[in-house]
């Protein structure tokens, strides 16, 4: 690869955007915040200065996230954020538009898909391919999708659910769905909200998933003191939280993703049904980390799953190895300008 052709994966996700450089690896992971001034319209900050803004910021700063469940919600913002995210990964004097490819939701429109090589081209990009989140996730999990073998993969982000089945490099079967972990975030707000009269941020709410969150009860349960505002004096005040608690929380925005991949399983042509029973259930996606995950799907479906090493970073790791391979996965990829 000459310098002159300079290549960026972007994860362009919900809650967060990772960029790789094939060569370099991941040299981002930011949140996808901006935080954008009201009387003038101002992009005031991106990324993680942005996210320390959210929830503590003056009235005439707005925080906020302009990818809504995977998808672009905001374009103008989007195009700012991804211009300064291409900037920072090349360091500010390159000067070469580098190729860029960009990780969409399986679940996309060709209109959406449009939008996110739009603005990428305006924000910098010589090229924008974009190729579907779980053919990246699975390249990235290390799994061989080039073969004649039904591969599930199940990949839970922050705005999205994807659940694909892929064979010979293309999606059997898929579907998408718009609970992942801001749902799970939600349902968390909301419990505290019901039972403890306690109101706490998103901030908290996901401390509270990841520090003691399960998918499924358990019997040494975790236990965290939560401090927010009392719904009826208005006063701040803390309470002990537990692990089941959460579970309970959580019940139905699980049952939806649980309902996504049965519903995919159904779909999917008997011979490639054996061969998901033989390989397992792939997770990926920074939310397939929540406690015993796998274990749910195991029980609910009948058939092993099991996370991905780094699930964090599959997508992202999966762009890279596409953009160093081009000619192998050029049949997954779609939309190039």
């Amino acid at each position: 690869m000459s310098i002159f052709s300079q290549k960026l994966g972007i994860d362009l996700g919900t809650a967060n955007t990772l960029v790789y450089v094939p060569g370099k690896g991941v040299v981002l992971n930011e949140p996808s915040v901006v935080a954008v001034s009201e009387d003038d319209n101002q992009i005031m900050a991106i990324g993680n200065e942005a996210k320390t803004m959210v929830g503590r910021t003056p009235d005439n700063i707005i925080a906020y996230r302009p990818m809504k469940d995977g998808v672009i919600a905001d374009y103008r913002v989007t195009e700012a954020m991804l211009r300064y995210y291409i900037r920072k990964a090349l360091g500010k004097w390159s000067i070469f538009r580098p190729d860029v490819l960009i990780s969409v939701p399986a679940g996309v429109t060709s209109t959406e898909r449009r939008a996110v090589v739009e603005a990428a081209v305006r924000a910098g990009a010589k090229n924008a391919y974009v190729v579907k989140e779980p053919i990246l996730a699975a390249i990235g999990a290390g799994i061989p999708i080039q073969e004649a073998h039904g591969h599930m993969i199940v990949d839970i982000g922050g705005g999205t659910t994807d659940v694909a089945v892929i064979s010979l490099g293309g999606i059997v079967a898929s579907t998408s769905v718009k609970v992942a972990g801001n749902k799970l975030d939600n349902a968390i707000t909301d419990y505290v909200k019901k039972t403890f009269n306690l109101a706490v941020g998103d901030k908290t709410a996901e401390e509270i998933k990841i520090t003691i969150g399960s998918a499924i009860p358990v019997e040494e349960e975790l236990v965290m003191t939560i401090k927010g505002r009392d719904l009826v004096t208005g006063l701040p005040r803390s309470v002990e939280i537990k692990t089941n608690e959460i579970v309970k929380a959580i019940t139905r925005e699980l049952r939806s993703i649980i309902e996504a991949i049965k519903n995919v399983l159904q779909e999917t042509p008997p011979e490639l049904s054996s061969d998901i029973i033989d390989l397992g259930i792939t997770m990926t996606g920074g939310s397939s980390q929540l406690r015993n995950l796998p274990e749910l799907v195991f029980r609910r479906t009948g058939v092993r799953a099991h996370l991905a090493d780094e699930a964090l970073f599959c997508v992202v790791t999966g762009t890279g190895v596409a953009l160093e391979h081009l000619h192998i996965y050029k049949k997954s990829i779609i939309a190039k300008r």
